[in-house]
């Protein structure tokens, strides 16, 4: 039986090809998505949301469209914009979407599907964890209902990204994080410790757009500004599939080295604020609260991640 999941996320050039990464693979029933602010405003991240599945003729999936700003910072503003060109697809051109959202906002949406079938689903969350802290905070009993939740987020041995402590979807809203953190759902993060080691570079975009097909320039349009950015302000030639890689911890989950730990996120307001950190030593003796991802046979999944995308496209020509 595949994975039942629901996508929280805010498209983003990453987060697209993670969403063409569950549509390519067999072991993911992919039900619904949820729009939430961060790598552009919300009306862009819930505009692409629905255009992507429309382009991948997945327009029976819902979207329900969620959180403008983070709990209590401000939100970063356009910042994104230089790393996800400004729509927050790249250089991808997509038509309007005739699909329209549906009618819950995305935490009501989040609260029904998931007390309605309690522990048969599983949440990723790729964006701020507005969403899901909110829906943690305003039903007492969705933590419990949540089978398991796959976070990408946090830099717990590496630097930042967004500051030199902190990893964007974190610092966006750590306090929505903190929330999520300490909600008792069985959760794994995926952090910035793993997904540096999975770099798709030109040459696999070259590779997989030797076939002719509209979702091989896809994935060449959606990450030309991204790679672009890639190579001005870290050197090489090519992306970190950050949001790509949380899928496998469904579909090859042997790939990571996992560990279980407690992680919490530093919300004081100073030059930490964000900082995703994991007690290695138990000195807080307080009990591991999440499995995290610390090791990865990174190009193993660059090349999973292109052989299913090569898949994809054919059985789409």
């Amino acid at each position: 039986m595949p994975t039942r999941i629901i996508l929280d996320t805010d498209p983003g050039a990453d987060d697209a090809l993670a969403i063409l990464l569950m549509l390519a693979s067999p072991e993911i029933q992919l039900e619904a998505l949820t729009t939430v602010q961060g790598n552009v405003n919300l009306e862009k991240t819930t505009r692409n949301a629905l255009a992507l599945l429309e382009f991948l003729n997945a327009s029976h999936i819902p979207v329900a469209k969620g959180c403008s700003t983070p709990l209590i910072k401000p939100p970063h503003g356009e910042q994104g914009e230089e790393v996800h060109g400004k729509t927050g697809l790249g250089q991808a051109i997509l038509p309007e979407p005739r699909s329209k959202v549906v009618e819950p906002h995305a935490v009501d949406y989040l609260i029904e599907r998931f007390l309605t079938e309690p522990g048969e689903l599983t949440l990723f969350a790729i964006g701020p964890l507005t969403n899901v802290a909110l829906a943690i905070r305003k039903e007492p009993k969705f933590a419990q209902a949540v089978k398991e939740l796959v976070i990408m987020g946090g830099a717990v041995r590496s630097g930042g990204n967004i500051t030199p402590l902190a990893e964007f979807n974190i610092h966006e809203d750590p306090h929505a994080a903190h929330v999520v953190f300490n909600s008792g759902i069985p959760i794994t993060l995926i952090p910035l410790d793993v997904t540096y080691k999975c770099l798709l570079t030109a040459k696999d975009v070259e590779r997989l757009n030797g076939i002719d097909s509209p979702i091989a320039k896809f994935v060449r349009d959606v990450t030309a500004d991204y790679m672009e950015f890639y190579l001005k302000y870290e050197g090489f030639d090519g992306c970190a599939l950050h949001d790509p890689l949380t899928v496998a911890a469904v579909i090859a989950p042997e790939l990571f080295s996992i560990e279980k730990h407690y992680v919490n996120v530093d919300i004081s307001g100073g030059v930490s604020t964000g900082k995703t950190y994991a007690d290695f030593m138990k000195v807080s003796k307080k009990p591991a609260n999440m499995k995290v991802a610390l090791g990865v046979k990174g190009r193993e999944f660059v090349d999973l991640f292109v052989e299913r995308l090569e898949s994809f496209c054919r059985s789409r020509l």
